[in-house]
């Protein structure tokens, strides 16, 4: 009996010593001693004296701790496995190899054997050995409790878990590829895509046969605007599984982000044949017909998508982006059922309230109409919190840091290329209509919302080592001449592959760029750079309407929208000030008014002949990529101009934050 009651308090205290290795592996040996004096050479207990020896890294004392334990014991799979860690701590990898192996050969399922074998082949620089057993510790993870727990925490958005369990896991395993790749998921869920790209670099460095790692890089690479890297990427895989359809039709969403529609389509019919039935990848196809031009077609996949989803918000708000379709009283009816369920999540739920919104406004139902736009703004102010007022100082900072003694000092600074035409402002303000009818034009080329720019100010940002999202304007007041020219050359290189047709000049329509005017007057002075404005109430409520794909976070509130517009118009006036005729500004009304005038002129600022192709621009088959693609494929009509004026009632807050620039309007107001 006493001896049953010893065996089981041996057996609790070896169990509480394994507990401490991780947080105390001193007490842990301490407690292995212990033991060891009631029961000397007990097993358990001198293999937690090896383990807390390899734990406080004093391998040379675990190997002599171990070697005889082996022998005693040697169809112990741990006891191996241990010993291995020992030996290849005091740099006996050939006498490591074979300690793991014999753990191996004892426990072919024993996942950390693998890792550290993989890590050693991986040190002394076997690249193919390393790979291999990489792979298998890849195969034999989901026995592992410890990675699992992560795995668990991550998969039910447990982030902070997920986050201390990988970590903690990476503390101890610094080579554990199936963390590195846990872990870049959970940083690309917060945003962090830099973060990500590194980590799964450097799995990737030790397994270049870890596909899904190499799937999750393609999609990090695509989400930072990476999309040639990306391709490459995605090529490496389909090398090997020419027929996954997941991974063509990744390859046809990053090759449109390249503007290659034409290969895009033909890679999603390719995969539609084979998928018939994947409404994800109609609502993709429908996207790559709509900006190739093809309305007509693009309805019919999203009717398609529909078809297999009628749940599918995001497709019944596709069909209502592309303000030419109309819906039917059944398709009302639909979405209104579809409100009404209990389990429709937010996401579904905002795309179904801004597409019931516009079907409203279709029909002139302006207060329902209303009603629903604010519902889906709500939803997705949620989503994506914003700060007027943080905005609002670095508003303050670009027109503190940007004087014309700024400038002065820095004349001449700068990649002296011509050939970029910066179209800014609003998002819907008619950014659009101007690239459309520049790139009408035998000289000029368009392209899409370039991300070159505020890549480079993020870049910028990275140098002081902040990764949020303060300004950068510090950082660029450092730079010396020859660094300005080559971030000029930089952006030049960056946009390249943008430019298909070799023409002189091209277009980068990125209406957010207008808060980068400094950045492109030091790098690209000889740059043009069109300001688009419109009505500040027909602007900020078509932003309000649009649920855009990415960013624009200011544009779910009308408050927030109001202060942006106002920030906007704060900013370019101030450029105005201190780089007189810099900037050629475009009023919409204008343009709608007095067409041929207001194209001559901004021709003429371009440094163009006048070309009466520019007002047949609607007739132009180029991709579009924007909200507007299918209203620029018409001619200019007044309909848009005063449609506001339905929603009048509710657009005070806007009124109220837009403040003295509603009544200056075109003008700014008075300083």
């Amino acid at each position: 009996m006493n001896q049953q009651v010893t065996s089981v308090s041996i057996t609790d205290a070896v169990a509480n010593a394994l507990r401490l290795l991780e947080i105390d592996p001193a007490q842990a040996a301490r407690q292995a001693r212990e033991i060891l004096k009631v029961t000397p050479g007990q097993p358990n207990a001198v293999l937690l004296l090896g383990l807390a020896a390899n734990a406080e890294r004093d391998f040379a004392h675990a190997a002599a701790v171990l070697e005889p334990l082996a022998r005693v014991q040697p169809k112990s799979a741990r006891t191996w496995l241990a010993l291995g860690v020992a030996r290849y701590g005091i740099g006996q990898n050939a006498q490591a190899i074979n300690a793991l192996n014999q753990a191996i050969a004892l426990q072919p399922g024993l996942p950390c054997a693998w890792l550290t074998l993989a890590e050693l082949r991986f040190s002394i620089g076997d690249e193919s050995g390393a790979e291999a057993a990489y792979l298998r510790h890849l195969k034999y993870s989901n026995e592992d409790p410890e990675l699992m727990a992560g795995a668990d925490a991550l998969a039910n958005n447990r982030l902070p878990e997920a986050e201390s369990l990988i970590k903690r896991r990476l503390k101890w395993q610094p080579g554990d590829v199936a963390a590195m790749r846990m872990l870049a998921e959970l940083e690309l869920r917060r945003g962090r895509n830099t973060d990500a790209i590194l980590l799964l670099e450097q799995a990737l460095e030790r397994a270049p046969g870890f596909d899904a790692a190499r799937q999750n890089y393609a999609a990090a690479l695509h989400r930072c605007n990476r999309h040639r890297e990306a391709v490459a990427e995605l090529d490496i895989l389909l090398g090997k599984t020419p027929d996954d359809q997941i991974l063509k039709n990744m390859k046809a969403v990053v090759l449109s982000k390249l503007g290659d529609f034409d290969t895009a389509i033909a890679t999603y019919e390719s995969v539609l044949q084979r998928v018939p039935d994947q409404a994800e990848i109609w609502i993709n196809y429908g996207h790559a017909l709509k900006t190739a031009g093809r309305g007509a077609d693009a309805v019919k996949a999203y009717r398609r998508c529909l078809m297999l989803r009628p749940d599918f918000g995001s497709a019944w708000w596709s069909l209502a982006n592309l303000k030419t379709a109309h819906f039917d009283a059944a398709d009302i009816d639909t979405m209104r059922a579809q409100l009404a369920r209990v389990d429709l999540d937010a996401n579904a739920r905002l795309h179904f309230e801004f597409a019931l919104g516009k079907a409203m406004e279709d029909v002139g139902l302006y207060a329902e109409s209303f009603s629903h736009y604010a519902n889906a703004n709500a939803l997705r102010r949620a989503q994506l919190p914003y700060d007027a007022e943080a905005a609002h100082t670095k508003n303050l900072q670009s027109i503190s840091t940007y004087s014309r003694s700024f400038f002065a000092e820095r004349d001449g600074t700068g990649s002296q290329a011509t050939d970029p035409i910066f179209v800014v402002g609003m998002p819907r303000a008619g950014s659009t209509l101007i690239e459309q009818i520049l790139a009408s034009h035998p000289l000029v080329e368009g392209t899409m919302e370039l991300p070159a720019i505020i890549a480079i100010g993020n870049d910028l940002r990275l140098r002081d080592g902040d990764t949020g999202s303060s300004a950068y304007h510090d950082v660029l007041a450092r730079l010396a001449r020859d660094e300005l020219q080559a971030l000029g050359e930089q952006y030049l290189e960056r946009t390249r592959i943008h430019r298909r047709e070799g023409k002189p000049f091209f277009i980068d329509k990125m209406p957010n760029n207008f808060a980068h005017v400094g950045l492109i007057q030091l790098i690209l002075p000889n740059a043009r750079i069109i300001d688009a404005r419109r009505h500040p109430l027909a602007c900020c409520f078509s932003n309000f309407k649009q649920h855009f794909a990415r960013g624009q976070a200011f544009s779910y509130d009308l408050a927030d929208m109001g202060r942006y517009y106002a920030d906007y118009v704060a900013l370019m006036a101030h450029f105005d000030r201190v780089l007189p005729g810099r900037i050629h500004r475009v009023i919409y009304e204008r343009m709608v008014d007095d067409t041929e005038a207001q194209v001559r002129a901004l021709l003429d600022y371009c440094g163009l002949e006048f070309d009466a192709r520019c007002l047949r621009f609607f007739e132009n088959e180029r991709t579009v990529r924007t909200a507007s693609s299918e209203q620029v494929r018409k001619p200019i009509y007044r309909d848009g101009v005063d449609q506001w004026k339905h929603f009048e009632p509710w657009l005070d807050p806007l009124k109220h934050a837009l403040g003295p620039v509603l009544d200056a309007y075109p003008e700014p107001p008075a300083t």
